[in-house]
Formats: C-alpha cells, sequence, structure tokens
C-alpha cells in the first residue's frame, strides 16, 4: 500500500507504506485493550452472578475463568486489528503534521534567503506545468502574476 503525497511545494513524496508484520507499539496496544476488555467481562459478570454465587463459590469461580478464557479467545483477534488499524493512522497523523512542519520551516528560511525562494518558484513552476501546461502566453503570465502578488514578490 504504496500512496504518495503531495507537499504544499508541490513535490510528491512516497509515504510510508503499511508495515507487514505489527510492530511492538501495536502488539504491546493490542495486549492492553484485550486485558481491558477482558476485565471488564469479568467484573460485569461478577456483579451479575455476585448473589447467586455466595452459596456456589467454586461455580462461581469456574464460571469467572470460563468467561476469562472465552473472552480471551473471542476479543485477541478483534483487540489485534484495533491496535494495528489505530497505530497506522497515528503513524499517517504523525508524518503529515512532520510534513507540515518541515514545509513550512522551509517556507520561512526562503522568505529570508532569495536564491532558495528563487529555486522554490522554479519548483512551483514546474509543479503547476504538469498539472496543466499553460495554453498561451496570456495565461502563463496571469498565473504568474497572481502568484507574484499573492507571494508578495513585487518590487515598488
Amino acid at each position: 500500500m504504496n500512496t504518495t503525497v503531495k507537499s504544499i511545494l508541490g513535490t510528491m513524496t512516497a509515504a510510508p507504506a503499511a508495515q507487514a508484520a505489527p510492530s511492538t507499539s501495536s502488539k504491546t496496544l493490542a495486549n492492553l485493550l484485550l486485558a481491558a476488555g477482558v476485565a471488564a467481562l469479568v467484573v460485569g459478570v461478577d456483579q451479575l452472578i455476585d448473589g447467586w454465587a455466595e452459596s456456589h463459590v467454586v461455580a462461581a469461580w469456574l464460571a469467572l475463568w470460563a468467561v476469562a478464557v472465552l473472552a480471551i479467545v473471542l476479543l485477541r483477534g478483534l483487540t489485534r486489528l484495533l491496535a494495528q488499524n489505530l497505530m497506522t493512522g497515528l503513524d499517517a497523523w504523525s508524518a503529515h503534521v512532520a510534513r507540515g512542519r518541515a514545509d513550512e520551516r522551509l517556507w520561512a528560511m526562503a522568505q529570508s534567503d532569495p536564491r532558495l525562494m528563487s529555486e522554490l518558484q522554479v519548483a512551483m513552476d514546474r509543479a503547476s506545468e504538469d498539472t496543466g501546461p499553460a495554453r498561451d502566453l496570456e495565461n502563463l503570465m496571469t498565473r504568474r502574476a497572481a502568484r507574484l502578488v499573492r507571494d508578495r514578490m513585487y518590487y515598488i
């Protein structure tokens, strides 16, 4: 699952592909979710059989163990899938935020460095030409003038 992401400067970057095997952090999260689910079910069943458990202690103990084992079996796959999806989403969000910060830092540096700004302008021109070539000179000049005014690059 390899996707490309377009940054603010118009460059295409490859987004990291989903990992084939779950990472250690998603395994840990899956185990924590499983433990929480099993604990919640056992507590719920204990509340339900509390009055009956006073006269049937061994049967109540066996019933709680049976609920715990069944909960582990039933929730194991669900918690793994949930943890993997959650970690993938968080990784994608983190990469998106990092790309945005990097673009902002680059743009801030370009504001004070004319050489870098000219290189970025050339890169943005190439990116805009890739998406739709200028059919005539008037269209090209109109886009360039609008960009110069928008970026406050005009000189009086």
